[in-house]
């Protein structure tokens, strides 16, 4: 049994230091605040990869069209993936005149495979926008009138090649979705962490900015294109090995972007799979290991678990792994919780263990070995 915990013990207590580095990386990190918030000469395009998404995308487009940003300075490319629904026909009957309508089914038969069609309605978006700087978001995301200008102000003022901003769910509105929730600010606070100390690249795809000219100059997506997942991440780390200065982390309030939580079990585990599918496709070895770290500690407390519910003796183990964990995250998520204004979703912190850890073994193991469903199309 001694032996055993021994070997237990060590993930445990390479994963607390990991978490007690990145809260340090996290309070690090200086927030940006822009000189005169309107200000801004760049060209920005936002693209908006779409499929199925009549319901959200008026949402979207009002936050676009309320931004405080010149009109003339930034248009707004929406790709109809394929949708069956009025995706398209809530695009063109938008009433403001930056707003543009691509489809793939132009350019694609729907006959054609794809592993990533996002990619590629990406990659058409960017071969035809008209601004220096590329924003991209997701469909079902909403702003605040101050995104592009405050992109904008962090790009003129450091001019980074790749800037990666805040994502937070919004309208959990019951105890699954606070879960995501407390979730999802992990992960984005780790990637917050791992920028401030130049030890990983994580991003979002809902909040991201770069340069045109840099997409081109790294190939776009070629060599990633074939993976499902990957229109951020892996991007991202090709414009870091060829500028690891010029990717940065923008953190500031303005800048955050808000998506929905997955209003499904069955729909959070594809979300989930889908994510964990591109962990072995990563060329940053630094997070590689920081995943396979974090995933097998996470089997452990799993394996623990279970022996203890056969085997007495175990619990008292189990529970002084299980506060130990609760205790070195819970440092780690006040400051981040307060950044995003959600220190109310720490109280769901602990009974949520009970999700968090069987959802990260099970999506692992299914990310590598077996397949999920996108948008209504199953990928490998």
């Amino acid at each position: 049994m001694y032996f055993i915990l021994a070997i237990l013990f060590v993930p445990g207590v390479i994963y607390g230091l990991l978490m007690l580095r990145y809260g340090s990386g996290w309070t690090g990190l200086a927030p940006f605040t822009p000189l005169i918030p309107t200000s801004g000469t760049t060209k920005v395009t936002v693209i908006i990869p779409a499929r199925d998404e009549e319901d959200n995308l008026p949402v979207l487009l009002q936050a676009l069209k309320d931004q405080h940003y010149p009109m003339h300075l930034f248009e707004v490319i929406v790709i109809d993936d394929f949708s069956a629904d009025n995706t398209a026909a809530v695009v063109t009957d938008f009433p403001a005149s930056n707003v543009r309508l691509l489809q793939l089914s132009r350019y694609l038969s729907a006959e054609q495979r794809l592993n990533s069609y996002k990619k590629k309605a990406i990659e058409m978006a960017v071969e035809q926008a008209r601004g220096d700087l590329i924003m991209t978001t997701d469909a079902d995301c909403v702003m605040g009138p101050l995104w592009i200008s405050t992109m904008v102000q962090y790009y003129e003022m450091y001019r980074p090649k790749f800037i990666a901003a805040p994502v937070s769910f919004y309208k959990e509105n019951n105890f699954f979705k606070k879960l995501q929730s407390l979730d999802f600010m992990t992960m984005q606070g780790i990637t917050g962490a791992l920028a401030a100390l130049k030890s990983g690249t994580m991003c979002n795809g809902a909040n991201l900015a770069y340069e045109r000219k840099v997409f081109y100059e790294v190939g776009g997506f070629k060599g990633i294109d074939d993976i499902a997942s990957g229109d951020d991440m892996l991007l991202m780390f090709k414009i870091y090995k060829q500028y690891p200065q010029g990717v940065l982390y923008l953190k500031n309030d303005d800048a955050i972007v808000r998506t929905l939580p997955v209003d499904t079990f069955n729909g959070f585990m594809h979300q989930r799979i889908r994510w964990s599918s591109k962990a072995d496709k990563y060329e940053d070895r630094r997070l590689t290991w920081v995943l396979a770290l974090v995933y097998f500690w996470n089997v452990a407390l799993l394996f623990m678990t279970i022996v203890a519910v056969i085997l007495p003796e175990w619990r008292p183990w189990l529970g002084i792994f299980l506060l130990y964990k609760i205790t070195v995250e819970y440092y780690f998520l006040i400051p981040v919780a307060r950044f995003f204004r959600k220190t109310d979703l720490l109280f769901w912190f602990i009974p949520g263990q009970l999700f968090h850890i069987p959802y990260i073994v099970v999506a692992g193991w299914l990310g590598k070995f077996g397949s999920y469903q996108w948008k209504g199309r199953k990928v490998k």
